[in-house]
């Protein structure tokens, strides 16, 4: 006995070194989402602040006409530069066949982003032909010939030079990057990269120059932007004549500060507009929804959040109570993540918020569902080391469900733009805060708790000192749920089909946000409070209309496209609140979520789908990934196709549950998998129909305890909060349904059938009893599903 305790005392002394290391980890990371919480606010969005709205007007040129065309394609060009702004979650439509509205929430310097929107951003490189003998002032900054199209223009010093006509323009740039030039101390430059050809006709311009002696004009080459010079370096004497600079890129140097090196190179990088565009209006907006809209949203996820609270400390007692606490960390650390990147909070963000407190609630379940296995199984003396081994033994499916997803927030946010890249941001900070609270908070709070005489007496208030009922009656019945996966996947089938139907039969019902509408302002007599403006045009039968307050007064209505006679309704209906009523404007508006920005949406999301299947075939097996992603489209068409037979809009809202949905789903899957993967590990013999089926007792009460969690926040959203939300909580109650199930009865069967095919096996049938995939002998009457840590130990 005395020779084992030296060896103890080292173990109990690493684990309070363990111990104090996440615990000053976890102090350090709530200590700095304190100070940024306080000095930093989160930017609010347009439907919950409002912010400023720009109306752009697009002007013809001698080669281009500022058709509706040419005007779409500036929307897409200005998105571009907003999203290198830094601006999030703002709203460019067109408006009529050759305006543009921008509206940007909480912009800090509107009139500098109205300078940036409207430089047209012509970049073009020439060949300096000489001095020019007349001063370019004297023709107002330049002269052009309609042969050659030579121009004169002063460069940085007022020297005027004869530019030969442009050799590259914007078409050939691939990218820019504004950095810092410490080694050769010449500050702030901005680097352009070229294109291959542009990379070829770049090497021919400065080859040409590098043929003129140093220090003579004709050895420059000049970079004009927007017809004004702003560098026009000498070629290096290095460089020989007629080879020029190779490597495709160039470095545009200047009197250049941070701001303004990031400025040029977002317009570079951005592309030139395709025609010019004047700035004929700026106005400050309202918020698109109410206040009682966003008390009611706010009430709701209180609700629901404080439900979710109490459910987790009912199913675990202490352990639950100290996994709210860090959840409310959580909540602490993903606000302050959000400030510090300059994320723009919406109501249906806020909202996806709070639903991933719920989604948070699954790494704590994971981790307490093992230590109650390891507890049950008797390989643990105390609740401690139970503890510390379900950490452990959850420790892969928390890591491979939670890089699953950032893989897809990664490419959502690199290859998508607007709200979608918005949402990758949002996405990927939950997750990373998900795993310091579960991971780090949560663990520090459970061993330290777990650590305490009073708690070591008294096990059963620790919540994990037992299997739990979910368990429990799974255990008495011991039900062989994979007999027949063929069944479950025709019942799959059948949902799917009559779901899907409603696609083909009913169509989708787009919202405006991708279809465009109508765009009406009033101005009247008495200033219309934007609420009783909604709810008297949902009682006209626009319920979907969004109603805002626009610069000193006025209103605006933004609906899908309307009659005559309908227009006539909305205008009768803002007459009767406001009094003598006058249309200031009345113009039709293209789609916000545009055709580009949809296109690059379904590249970024499918990319992600590629990506997680590529990571789920290297962390398990091909016929895992393949499962997965099939359930995955089962869960995505369903839950449209339901949206279809509802006749709900698919608008932006239902696009940021719908990838919500998507997360959820892969997660649930991975979880599977993790423990199948495991049971594999341990008896490689066993039929593999049984070993899913283990895998799905032993992780199902996990599924429906966080399945729980989620339920009753959205349902708090779904009956609480108003009708812009309700459609959103909708989408997600239908999606969390449909993910639990296709997890357990869609991706499991299928990986069944995909394995029974690759091995040409059948399934496994049950002839008297069935054989249990267990670790060592359990007590009589007592069955326990084992665990890694479990198959570790016993040999």
């Amino acid at each position: 006995m005395k020779r084992s305790r030296p060896p103890s005392r080292s173990r109990s002394r690493t684990r309070s070194r363990s111990l104090n290391v996440r615990a000053l980890v976890a102090l350090a990371v709530m200590a700095g989402a304190v100070a940024i919480a306080l000095t930093m606010p989160v930017r609010l969005g347009l439907d919950l602040r409002g912010g400023t709205q720009i109306v752009l007007e697009t002007k013809s040129t001698e080669t281009t006409k500022a058709d509706r065309e040419a005007t779409d394609r500036t929307v897409e060009v200005l998105r571009g530069r907003i999203d290198a702004l830094g601006v999030a979650e703002p709203t460019i439509v067109r408006s009529g066949e050759n305006r543009v509205v921008v509206e940007l929430p909480g912009v800090q310097d509107p009139k500098k982003a109205a300078d940036v929107l409207g430089r047209t951003a012509q970049l073009t490189v020439h060949s300096v032909l000489g001095a020019a003998e007349k001063p370019a002032d004297a023709t107002e900054g330049r002269t052009e010939t309609a042969e050659d199209g030579e121009r004169v223009l002063p460069d940085e010093s007022g020297q005027s030079l004869r530019l030969k006509a442009a050799t590259l323009t914007g078409q050939d740039v691939k990218g820019a990057d504004a950095r810092f030039d410490q080694q050769n101390g010449a500050g702030w430059t901005v680097t352009v990269d070229f294109k291959d050809s542009g990379s070829d006709r770049w090497a021919q311009v400065t080859g040409e120059a590098a043929c003129n002696p140093a220090g003579d004009p004709t050895r420059r080459v000049a970079i004009v932007l927007d017809d004004k010079i702003i560098s026009s370096p000498q070629v290096d004497p290095s460089v020989s004549c007629g080879a020029g600079i190779t490597g495709g890129s160039t470095q545009i140097t200047g009197s250049f500060d941070d701001a303004e090196a990031r400025e040029l190179a977002l317009l570079i990088k951005g592309g030139a507009l395709p025609v010019p565009v004047e700035t004929i209006e700026q106005r400050t907006i309202g918020a698109t929804l109410g206040d009682e809209a966003i008390d009611a949203g706010a009430w709701a996820a209180v609700i629901g959040t404080a439900l979710t609270a109490l459910f987790i400390i009912v199913v675990y007692r202490l352990m639950g109570a100290l996994a709210t606490v860090a959840l409310l960390c959580y909540g602490l650390i993903s606000y302050a993540a959000l400030a510090a990147v300059g994320a723009t909070l919406t109501l249906p963000g806020l909202a996806g918020f709070v639903l991933a407190i719920g989604m948070a609630v699954d790494a704590n379940v994971l981790v307490f569902e093992r230590a109650r296995e390891e507890q049950a199984a008797r390989t643990r003396p105390s609740t401690r080391s139970a503890l510390t081994a379900g950490f452990r033994s959850a420790f892969s499916a928390i890591a491979d469900s939670n890089i699953t997803t950032l893989i897809a927030a990664a490419l959502l946010f690199f290859l998508a733009s607007g709200p979608v890249k918005g949402f990758g941001v949002t996405l990927g900070i939950g997750v990373l805060a998900s795993m310091v609270s579960a991971l780090v908070i949560t663990r520090v709070l459970a061993e330290f708790a777990a650590s305490r005489p009073a708690v070591f007496r008294r096990p059963r208030i620790t919540g994990i000192s037992s299997t739990g009922p979910v368990r429990d009656a799974l255990l008495r019945r011991d039900p062989f749920l994979m007999r027949r996966p063929r069944r479950w996947l025709a019942a799959s089938l059948i949902v799917l089909v009559v779901a899907g139907s409603g696609i083909l039969v009913r169509g989708l019902n787009f919202g405006i946000e991708f279809t465009g509408g109508r765009l009406i302002e009033y101005s009247t007599a008495t200033q219309v409070d934007p609420d009783r403006a909604r709810d008297a045009l949902a009682d006209a039968g626009f319920p979907r209309a969004v109603v805002q307050s626009s610069g000193d007064g006025d209103l605006t209505v933004r609906t899908e496209e309307l009659s005559d006679t309908e227009a006539a309704t909305v205008t009768k209906a803002v007459a009767e609140l406001g009094g003598e009523t006058e249309k200031v404007r009345d113009e039709l508006i293209g789609p916000s979520l545009g055709e580009e920005l949809r296109r690059d949406a379904l590249i970024a999301l499918g990319l992600a789908l590629a990506a997680q299947l590529a990571y789920l075939a290297v962390r398990f097996r091909l016929l895992f990934g393949t499962a997965a992603v099939g359930a995955l489209a089962h869960d995505v068409v369903i839950l449209v196709g339901v949206f279809a037979w509802l006749g709900k809009p698919i608008d932006g809202v239902f696009l940021a549950a719908l990838l919500t949905v998507i997360g959820y789903s892969v997660n649930d899957s991975v979880v599977l998998f993790d423990r199948i993967r495991e049971l594999l590990g341990k008896e490689r013999k066993a039929p593999f129909d049984r070993l899913t089926n283990d895998a799905i007792l032993q992780t199902l009460p996990r599924t429906v305890n966080t399945g729980m969690g989620a339920v009753l926040i959205l349902a708090s959203l779904a009956i609480l909060a108003d009708d812009s939300l309700t459609d959103f909580a909708l989408a997600l109650l239908i999606g969390v349904g449909v993910g639990t199930y296709s997890s357990v009865f869609t991706a499991s069967p299928l990986a069944i059938e995909l394995h029974n095919r690759d091995t040409g096996s059948r399934p496994g049938r049950r002839r008297g009893g069935r054989t249990r995939v267990t670790g060592k002998s359990e007590k009589p009457g007592k069955q326990v599903p084992t665990s890694r840590t479990e198959r570790q130990e016993v040999r």
